[in-house]
């Protein structure tokens, strides 16, 4: 049996048209899930695999899309490491004792990831068996510099103060916190692997915030040895957003593909990044406009990859909460209509 659209297309094989998919797609703009939310919880939801499981399926049936995503937080692998957290209303994450001196980072704990997040491990078997076998499943976690970025404010934050204080005021202490990082994130993918995703994400969300020689000096080795860790049992993807000028080092990671968020045309991010795959880019907010406006700008994107190997159409960021569902499942079915259509019989 062939590798599902996705995971082909992640290794620049040539497919019968371009795979999609939506971040944060698992929830957000279906009325399902909200329905669901107002009896549970993010955490509850993503702590009970049966739960976890019906809301990271309900989107591939709903949208039209060539994969499911895991509904997880990448804050959860915080929960094996000693570091008690909640998610506010309206705020994100909290990080109820922040990780500021070396005593804190010498008391996180590294344990084995199914001990640390069985649920989340039972939930990817079970997905996998009833999950059809042409349907993608796709792990993710945080990256070191994100999940450092949490620990340290304790909350999210505009200008990362406090983390970059650490980062260039303390070096020895930052680069042993994100080694405890790599080890805790590689075991948490690495058992994802072991659990039955076909692809693994990771997301560095805040690592537009630092400058290029910074990111390559101080982060980059980190992320790399997280992939290198992972090693290439399926195609891996780097996601990192809000600075068009880390292109070049988003893509030496070590990841297959490389996820760009609207801020540079997707044709000229492909170029600077070489011979790898590349996922993205239309603007989620462009969700929120007339159909017509929508399809105008996903045929830009697709104009931009010009029907190349490698290209998975996503969007530059994740779902936001007033995007209607209709939309996301015509937007959907028109990739899926126009690259079929391009691909010679």
């Amino acid at each position: 049996m062939s590798a599902p659209l996705l995971v082909r297309a992640c290794r620049r094989e040539a497919v019968e048209r371009t795979p999609v998919w939506f971040m944060r797609q698992a929830g957000r703009c279906l009325e399902e899930y909200r329905a669901l939310r107002e009896r549970h919880g993010i955490l509850e939801i993503a702590r009970t695999p049966e739960l976890c499981a019906r809301v990271t399926a309900m989107p591939v049936e709903r949208l039209g899309v060539d994969a499911a995503v895991l509904y997880a937080d990448i804050m959860l692998p915080l929960d094996g490491m000693g570091v008690p957290f909640h998610i506010a209303p309206d705020v994100g994450p909290i990080v109820e004792r922040p990780v500021r001196s070396a005593a804190d980072v010498a008391a996180l704990r590294v344990v084995a990831a199914e001990e640390a997040t069985p649920y989340l491990f039972e939930t990817i078997r079970a997905l996998r068996r009833d999950l059809r076998p042409e349907t993608a499943l796709i792990g993710f976690a945080g990256a070191p510099f994100t999940l450092a970025s949490y620990l340290i404010e304790g909350r999210p934050s505009r200008d990362h103060a406090l983390a970059k204080w650490l980062l260039f005021g303390e070096p020895a202490l930052w680069d042993r916190l994100m080694r405890t990082l790599v080890e805790v994130l590689s075991r948490y993918l690495v058992a994802q692997v072991d659990a039955g995703v076909d692809v693994v994400q990771l997301f560095d969300s805040w690592a537009g915030a630092l400058a290029p020689a910074d990111y390559a000096r101080a982060v980059l080795p980190h992320t790399r040895e997280v992939f290198r860790r992972v090693g290439a049992r399926v195609p891996r993807i780097h996601f990192a957003t809000g600075n068009p000028a880390l292109t070049e080092p988003f893509a030496e990671t070590g990841a297959e593909v490389v996820g760009v968020d609207w801020r540079e045309p997707l044709d000229l991010a492909w170029a600077r990044i070489g011979a790898l795959g590349i996922q993205g880019n239309l603007d989620p907010a462009v969700c929120l406009a007339p159909f017509a406006v929508v399809r105008d700008a996903a045929r830009d994107v697709l104009r931009r990859a010009g029907g190349r190997p490698g290209h998975v159409f996503n969007l530059g960021h994740g779902v936001l909460p007033a995007t209607d569902a209709d939309t996301l499942a015509r937007l959907a079915a028109l990739v899926r209509e126009e690259t079929a259509a391009a691909v010679p019989a």
